[in-house]
């Protein structure tokens, strides 16, 4: 774990994106076929790699080098290689780190490099107020969480997750508990925590957009399932009240998805959307619930990466992100109409992508937690189908509005684009894969 640190923070002196986005492109072909391997934990005073941590590490990497990919046009592209390097350097710490005071510094660390590509490569005005919004909402969020480890550590004397066993947490009142948990959920984000998402998403650029979606969400869910190892009690006495938020907020992104007009908006409001299914599993406490969670974490992370990026393609062509001003998009883009088919077809969980297992796996979760919930989800899901279509049908049928020739998507895009899909689609394959985690 310390060589792939070292080696990512030495990709800092590398000034060729080109170089840079093919290591990190190797990198996850390298490693992957320790997935298939019985994974041992490897245990040491700061750091620490099981599934859970080791695939979320490799969709960090992956992601980094599409972003890389995707982004080669912009200017200064040097000064934006290294913050992508640095962003995924505090990640990988993220993931890996064993020690709950190095998890909140790497935790925290990662909000930088995410405010300085909206702030410096956005394309609005807005970008400044956004990016300030996403900095002080997720760090006034995050200060209890600092708190409540300070807390810990003069009862325990330790902030190992190993050692912190359930005997001691029994002992931590509801509210340190409740604390704890904000950080997490405020990042992942729950209802009510997410108003910073929105905005962040419709200003970030496409790396930004990428990034924030496919692994800053990822680290509320992974913050979520490390803790519950040792507050189970407590998340179990919290888990009816963040569960009913969790499903209603799900139902009203759904319906606020439907009344989008700006597709940007709409895919960083189906995040939302996904995301309250993610925590509804994880808070069931269930090995069901816990493994879907995995599961979806890699596959909204990929197929949201991909959405963010296919929207920027037609923004950067139309100058509108507007889904009615983009009609007739196949007379004029008839070569991307297969791939806006097939990721809006894995975002609604149509077989055979990922989606569909993760969404099965948590439906199974929830309803074996309480069956009431059976009404919810299905006000969740049949939404979630209907924006789907929506945001496929709308822009490629009709006439077009626009008759002036536009620029033809570039092979490098085509990659970008491909490389998001293939991963989600051939790993409904081995499945079994997350399910020896636990």
């Amino acid at each position: 774990m310390f060589m792939l640190l070292l080696t990512t923070l030495s990709l800092l002196f590398l000034n060729s994106w080109k170089k840079a986005s093919l290591f990190l492109l190797l990198l996850p072909l390298l490693l992957s076929p320790m997935l298939f391997l019985p994974f041992s934990q490897h245990l040491s005073s700061f750091f620490f790699l099981d599934l859970l941590s080791f695939t979320l590490i490799l969709l960090s990497i992956f992601i980094s080098a599409l972003m890389i990919l995707s982004t080669s046009l912009l200017e200064n592209k040097n000064s934006f290689l290294n913050i992508t390097l640095i962003l995924l350097f505090f990640l990988l710490l993220s993931f890996s780190s064993s020690n709950l005071m190095l998890f909140y510094i790497s935790f925290e660390a990662v909000i930088l490099p995410t405010f300085l590509m909206i702030s410096f490569w956005g394309a609005q005005p807005e970008r400044l107020k956004a990016s300030l919004y996403l900095f002080f909402y997720t760090l006034s969020a995050s200060l209890p969480l600092l708190v409540a480890f300070m807390f810990l550590y003069l009862k325990n004397s330790s902030l190992n997750f190993f050692y912190l066993n359930l005997s001691f947490s029994m002992k931590l009142s509801l509210f340190w508990s409740l604390l704890m948990l904000l950080a997490f959920l405020v990042k992942l984000p729950m209802f009510l925590t997410h108003l910073w998402l929105p905005k962040a998403h419709v200003e970030a650029p496409v790396a930004g957009s990428m990034i924030l979606a496919a692994i800053l969400l990822k680290l509320g869910g992974f913050g979520i399932l490390r803790v519950s190892n040792f507050m189970y009690p407590l998340i179990k006495s919290l888990s009816f009240p963040i569960f009913s938020i969790a499903l209603l907020g799900g139902i009203l992104t759904s319906i606020i998805c439907l009344l989008q007009t700006d597709m940007k908006a709409l895919v960083a409001y189906s995040s939302v959307c996904h995301m309250s299914l993610l925590l509804g599993g994880a808070f069931t406490l269930s090995e069901w619930g816990a493994k879907g969670s995995l599961s979806m974490m890699i596959s909204h992370g990929l197929c949201s990466s991909a959405l963010f990026l296919l929207v920027t393609l037609f923004y950067n062509r139309t100058h509108t992100r507007s889904i009615f001003f983009t009609r007739g998009a196949l007379s004029i883009f008839p070569s991307l109409m297969l791939w806006w088919f097939l990721l809006t077809s894995n975002n609604m969980a149509a077989p055979p992508s990922m989606n569909l297992f993760s969404e099965i796996s948590l439906l199974i979760s929830i309803l074996n937690w309480n069956m009431l919930t059976l009404i919810p989800l299905m006000l969740i899901s049949f939404p979630s189908a209907s924006y789907s279509i929506l945001l496929f049908s709308t822009p490629f049928h009709g006439s077009p509005w626009i008759n002036c020739p536009l620029p033809n998507i570039s092979t490098r895009e085509y990659l970008a684009i491909f490389l998001h899909w293939l991963p989600l689609n051939l790993l409904i394959i081995k499945m079994d894969l997350f399910f020896h985690w636990l």
